[in-house]
């Protein structure tokens, strides 16, 4: 047999295997079991379009909202070249060497064309990929806010069902909008390089507000001179900012990912926080805002993707663009008539 036929069986196979209906109560337990694959298929499930996985996808989730043990959901962020990808690898390794089951839900870049991660993070996490104490998944940001996976807040309670005890989520960290991520966790660590002229931009920054931690990656060698001068600045930015409700005061640290130092102290710290929010009542407080926001998130999901899958609001809105291209209205009114054909009147 050929390679091209070959791979056209292949393809066939898996379009007949795609057909056959998913046994929802089997995928679970297995999930349970913290079977890898079943893990990786449940969430292949719920970031599928397709109705019938829509539904199979919101049938594992309900099962998974009871079994889900308490975790630690920690986002990561930073500009491209921080290292981010390096710092989860050294950072998750730590983990599970003391023992931790560890997530990691890298959001890849996507391709403007084919929508698909651009990046792969297994090949940029090499190490930890084979740790089997570790499950990595990465997946296409294509047009989410705050370059987040459609589907991670189900991901994450799919991994807390399958055992995990930290949950790591990587964003793409490309000046896109970090708000949605922070929605979703419980602490929120910002890299940030020395001498990369962000020290004084800091200042300026909303993303600044979010972070419980600033780590100054890359602090070794002959940067280590940098690195001081960059936590002294970045903790006069953070002085700048209001008190936090959980009463935390936000740390700056430094680690090199590469010689593995201080990793430890970043752990120790994200414990120091989950310890006092945990006492004080916010920790079980923002988990209640998270689920607040995950409903009204899918609301605004679900409105969006039935109003423009009308088809009475699609030849609406060909014609308005036809206008705005003719310049006989202009698009805020364009887009209000558009909805007014739903709500009655102009919105």
């Amino acid at each position: 047999m050929t390679k091209r036929n070959t791979s056209f069986h292949k393809y066939k196979s898996r379009q007949k295997a795609r057909t056959v209906p998913i046994d929802i109560d089997r995928l679970f337990h297995k999930v349970l079991e913290g079977d890898k694959a079943a893990l990786a298929q449940g969430i292949t499930l719920i970031e599928s379009t397709l109705k019938h996985d829509l539904l199979q996808g919101e049938e594992l989730v309900t099962k998974c909202l009871k079994a889900a043990h308490q975790s630690i959901r920690i986002g990561i962020t930073g500009v491209p070249g921080v290292g981010k990808s390096t710092f989860i690898e050294a950072f998750g390794s730590f983990l599970t060497a003391s023992g931790k089951k560890v997530a990691v839900l890298a959001v890849d870049p996507s391709s403007s064309i084919t929508k698909g991660s651009i990046l792969g993070d297994k090949t940029r996490m090499e190490r930890l990929s084979r740790d089997p104490n570790a499950f990595i998944r990465p997946s296409p940001a294509q047009d989410s806010l705050g370059g987040v996976a459609r589907r991670t807040r189900e991901s994450i309670l799919l991994c807390e069902a399958a055992g995990y005890e930290v949950i790591l989520v990587e964003t793409v960290g490309v000046g896109q909008s970090e708000t949605l991520v922070h929605s979703m966790v419980d602490f929120f660590l910002l890299l940030k390089l020395a001498g990369a002229g962000d020290e004084l931009q800091g200042v300026k920054r909303g993303i600044m507000e979010m972070a419980d931690a600033v780590v100054i990656n890359k602090a070794d060698g002959e940067n280590l001179n940098a690195v001081k001068y960059a936590m002294t600045e970045f903790q006069r930015a953070l002085h700048l900012y209001p008190p936090k409700t959980n009463t935390w005061m936000p740390k700056v640290l430094r680690c090199s990912s590469l010689h593995q130092t201080g990793i430890d102290t970043v752990w120790q710290t994200i414990q120091n926080f989950i310890e006092l929010t945990t006492n004080n009542g916010h920790f079980e407080s923002n988990r209640d805002v998270q689920y607040k926001n995950w409903f009204t998130q899918t609301v605004d999901d679900l409105l969006q993707r039935h109003f423009f899958e009308e088809k009475t609001i699609q030849l609406a809105m060909q014609q308005q663009l036809q206008k705005i291209t003719a310049k006989e209205v202009s698009p805020v009114t364009a887009a209000r008539e558009l909805v007014g054909m739903i709500y009655g009147g102009n919105a």
